[in-house]
């Protein structure tokens, strides 16, 4: 088994939901097509997962052989940034990008606003009832969670999953990115104005049953 489960394969077989294509897959994971296709050939040919309209894991043992590898591959070279944000797609429990996050989900990764790679925390919405749940995977990656930002003097690592534990979610997809609706991410900005005014301008531009009535030239620009 283990001899076919290199990390993009191990990637594959945690992010296929039973009825994916392979270009569904390839977007949730945010890495190419092709680099997929040849990784699901490999996973069809050992027998780890069938393709007929749509692929299918055959069996739960094979998912957690992939989560131990790429578990313990964390454990060697800690989650870079691009890889924690695709980590949470390999969960059992919903969840959504918030906050900043989600306005860099709406923008399609239009606006980022500055954040320090060596302190870098990830917004992430998830039920009530999967806190603990999503603590213990967050844990088995070597990735801190809180429910408010920690100072990088509490935690090891750059890296830190700021949890939004609610009732219940609302979850919309935007370029293989499970994100909070867009009309809650623009509250959000809203309520931060000085902050996003350009990402709102932005998605004004980008969405054409949008209104916000936001006028932004680059010389206001503030900058974080």
């Amino acid at each position: 088994m283990y001899e076919v489960l290199d990390d993009t394969a191990a990637q594959v077989l945690l992010a296929i939901e039973s009825g994916d294509s392979i270009r569904r897959v390839a977007q949730q994971l945010h890495i190419p097509y092709e680099t997929v296709r040849q990784a699901a050939n490999r996973l069809e040919a050992a027998g780890y997962v069938h393709y007929d309209n749509g692929l299918s894991v055959v069996d739960d043992s094979v998912r957690d052989a992939a989560r131990e590898l790429i578990t313990a591959s964390a454990g060697v070279s800690p989650p870079t940034i691009e890889e924690a944000y695709v980590i949470p797609q390999f969960g059992e429990w919903p969840f959504a990008f918030t906050r900043i996050d989600a306005v860099y989900v709406w923008t399609q990764g239009g606006y980022q606003v500055s954040r320090d790679p060596d302190d870098y925390p990830l917004f992430i919405a998830v039920r009530e009832e999967d806190v603990d749940a999503w603590e213990t995977f967050f844990a088995s990656f070597g990735l801190p969670t809180a429910f408010e930002r920690q100072s990088s003097d509490e935690i090891e690592g750059s890296l830190q999953i700021v949890l939004d534990p609610q009732p219940s979610l609302e979850i919309e997809d935007v370029e293989g990115y499970p994100v909070i609706p867009r009309e809650d991410t623009i509250e959000y900005m809203r309520d931060h104005y000085a902050q996003f005014q350009s990402a709102l301008a932005m998605l004004d531009r980008m969405y054409e049953d949008l209104d916000l009535g936001v006028a932004y030239r680059e010389t206001e620009r503030v900058r974080s």
